[in-house]
Parts: structure tokens; C-alpha cells; sequence
């Protein structure tokens, strides 16, 4: 690393971006290095491919990366956390049979279907953002990649085309069907602020998230269960054949945001007792959270913690994308005075609950749900304490 590199690590470091030791070896005098956090969303879970709303943070575990020009096409890719390596050229993006590299080559051949001329690279990567637990280390990846690249070569490119970008590197390349709550969340996040987006058009909102004397707590079940992928699929054919259910009464009607529970009721209870759980939960959780919002706006903290409770109910007996394992956290800290509100997040069959927790409990609250949780399930449940912070940033530029 050069002088005026160093100097640069050494201020973002007293920022608070401390760049990893690890990574700082590979930045040079032309490296551009950014990072790019996981995400929260505290509710509106399932309704994004609903064109409906949710409402997401980005938080303060983060990954980050550093890449570096090269005089040839080659793309050179490192992985500091994993130990490993991949190589491949601009002009042949093949995917990897390891997953890591796949979400760096989706980016790029997005720039590239775009119109954007990527040369060769190096790239480095290393971060915090535990994976499988359901925080989108995937998306903050997409999105560090999608931000360096334009940084390091001069492409310029709007916040809103990175985020799209990187869903469509996740859908078309990594081959997962992922809505845009993710990458948007990773991109347009604002400390101490949620947003509050419109999945439809992608308009949205900062709400504020003021919660003096309460953090995020994350409670990993450290499960993921087989049927995830394959029941995502699923509830997302139920959801479209129920909004087709209420078209053929009523046409305006495109897709669940459009619906009331009245609609539910009327068209789809009568045919399909399982689509109408589900549509009836996906209708109620878009309503929620525009209420939910409304709570944060006058500070309601203990209404809208409620709110993930009613949630984590539909979640788990509605739309059924919850595992014991979620619901045993859940339940465990259902009546703790100390905890607001508390919900699986996610896709679901395992990876977090998402917590309210007043600051001085959460030591107590960890341990205890810990003893608790390994006891019924034989399982060590891992914790994080997560920040509300910024969305991806470039914090060294050549």
C-alpha cells in the first residue's frame, strides 16, 4: 500500500470503516476499494415478489473489497475469508463450481450486457457478514462488485442501475429467482433509518428508526433446512395463483398488492384452502406495514414490536416458511418484558430471528436463550448484535 493509501486507512479506520488487516496488503496506488453491508428487514417478509412493500436497513456487518486493474483480460478473483481462488477472462464467464465467485461473475457480465467494457482485474475479498444466516452476504457482494467496478472504471453508474444489476447477476447468472429487497437495501442504506420500499415501482422512503436504549439482536439458529429453495418456489406459484383467482372478479387486480382480505376471502378461500393462507398473510403483511411505519413515525416502538410478533405467527402458521428451530426463539422471548418484538427473518427453514431488545438485557437474554435453545434442540445458537449503518460506499478511490 502506498503513503497516501495508508493515510486514507488510517482516517476511514478512525471513521469507524476499518478496513481489514487482511485486505489492506492487496491495496495499491490504483486499487479502488468499497464496502457493502448485509441487510435486516424488520417486516414485510415474503411480499416482495408480491410487488408489495417492505422495509429493510442495512446493517454494520460488511463486506469488503479491493480491486485492482490489470494490463491483460484476465479477472482474477480472491477470496481472503475462504482461502480461495478463481481465475477466469472477461470474454468467458463460466460459472464456478463454488458459489462465492459466481456472485462477482453475474455483476460483470451485467456490465457487459449493459454496454459497459470491463477489462481485467484483481479482486479481493474479505467481510463479517455471517453467512447462511439469512443477511444477504450474497447481495452486499453483487453489490461491491457492481460499485467498484464503475468506480475503478470510470463508468459512473446510478445508484438504482447497481441495484438492478445485481438482482439480475443473482437471478440470471447465480440462477436464484431473489427479489430487489436485498441489493436495494445494501445500496441505499442510511444510518439509523429504515427503508420503506415499493417493490413495485421502487420509490421509497427513509423512515426513521430511532431506538435509544434498544439494539438489533439476531439470534442464528445456525439450521438451514432442505426445503427452502424448493418451498420459496412454491409459495411464490401460490401467491400468483391466487392473484389469479381474484383477476377473474376483479381485473385490476395484477398481482396481491392490488388485493384486500375481502378479495381473499371472496375468491380464493371458497377454491383453495392452502393458496388462501397464504395470500391471506402476504395481504396482511403489506397492511401491516404500512401501519408498522406509521408506528415508527410517532415513535411507537412497542406497537410496532407487536407488529413483528403478528408476523412471526403468519410466517410460521399461515404461510408456513418457519422450522422449530425459529419458532422456539421466537416463542422463548415472547413474553420478556425486555423484548419488544421478535420474528424469524428471511426466507425461511432456518437462519435468524430478528429481536427488539433493551441494551442492558441483551447479555443476560443471549445466554439464557442460549442454555435454553441447546437444550431442545442440541444445537449452539450463535448472536449478533447488529448497527443501522450506510449502504454501499467506495472508500478508497485510484
Amino acid at each position: 500500500m502506498n503513503a497516501e493509501n495508508a493515510k486514507a486507512v488510517s482516517a476511514l479506520n478512525d471513521l469507524g470503516h476499518k478496513i481489514p488487516e487482511n485486505l489492506q496488503k492487496y491495496i495499491t496506488s490504483e486499487s479502488v476499494v468499497v464496502f457493502s453491508p448485509g441487510r435486516v428487514n424488520l417486516i414485510g417478509e415474503h411480499v416482495d415478489y408480491n410487488d408489495g412493500l417492505v422495509l429493510p436497513a442495512a446493517i454494520s456487518k460488511t463486506t469488503y473489497m479491493a480491486v485492482t486493474p490489470r494490463q491483460d483480460d484476465v479477472i482474477h478473483l480472491s477470496s481472503l475469508d475462504f482461502n480461495d481462488t478463481y481465475s477466469t477472462t472477461v470474454g468467458e464467464l463460466k460459472k464456478y463450481q463454488k458459489s462465492w465467485p459466481n456472485y462477482i461473475l453475474g455483476v460483470v457480465e451485467q456490465l457487459q450486457k449493459n454496454g459497459y467494457e470491463v477489462k481485467g482485474f484483481d479482486a479481493f475479498i474479505t467481510g463479517n457478514i455471517p453467512m447462511g444466516a439469512g443477511l444477504s452476504s450474497s447481495a452486499a457482494i453483487e453489490c461491491a462488485t457492481g460499485a467498484a467496478l464503475s468506480a475503478l472504471f470510470g463508468f459512473n453508474i446510478e445508484r438504482i442501475d447497481l441495484v438492478k444489476m445485481a438482482q439480475k447477476a443473482e437471478n440470471e447468472f447465480v440462477g436464484v429467482k431473489c427479489g430487489i429487497m436485498d441489493q436495494f437495501a445494501s445500496v441505499f442504506g442510511k444510518t439509523n433509518h429504515l427503508i420503506k420500499i415499493d417493490c413495485r415501482t421502487l420509490e421509497y422512503e427513509y423512515i426513521p428508526f430511532e431506538i435509544d436504549g434498544y439494539r438489533i439482536v439476531l439470534l442464528d439458529t445456525q439450521v438451514k433446512h432442505s426445503l427452502a429453495s424448493s418451498a420459496y418456489n412454491k409459495r411464490r406459484e401460490e401467491c400468483e395463483e391466487g392473484a389469479a383467482l381474484i383477476n377473474k372478479k376483479y381485473p385490476q387486480v395484477k398481482s396481491l398488492r392490488d388485493a384486500t382480505v375481502e378479495m381473499v376471502e371472496e375468491c380464493i378461500k371458497p377454491v383453495d384452502s392452502v393458496v388462501y393462507d397464504r395470500c391471506l398473510f402476504v395481504v396482511k403483511e403489506i397492511n401491516r406495514l404500512i401501519t408498522g411505519c406509521e408506528d415508527l413515525k410517532k415513535n411507537d416502538l412497542v406497537s410496532f414490536g407487536k407488529k413483528m410478533f403478528e408476523t412471526h405467527e403468519g410466517l410460521s402458521k399461515k404461510y408456513e416458511v418457519s422450522c422449530s428451530e425459529l419458532d422456539f426463539l421466537v416463542e422463548y422471548v415472547k413474553d420478556n418484558p425486555n423484548v419488544l418484538g421478535a420474528r424469524m427473518m428471511g426466507g425461511g427453514f432456518g437462519g435468524c430471528t430478528i429481536n427488539i431488545v433493551k441494551e442492558e438485557a441483551i447479555d443476560d437474554l443471549i445466554t439464557h436463550v442460549g442454555e435454553a435453545y441447546e437444550k431442545a434442540t442440541g444445537l449452539v445458537m450463535k448472536a449478533y448484535v447488529a448497527e443501522i449503518g450506510e449502504g454501499t460506499s467506495v472508500v478508497i478511490k485510484n
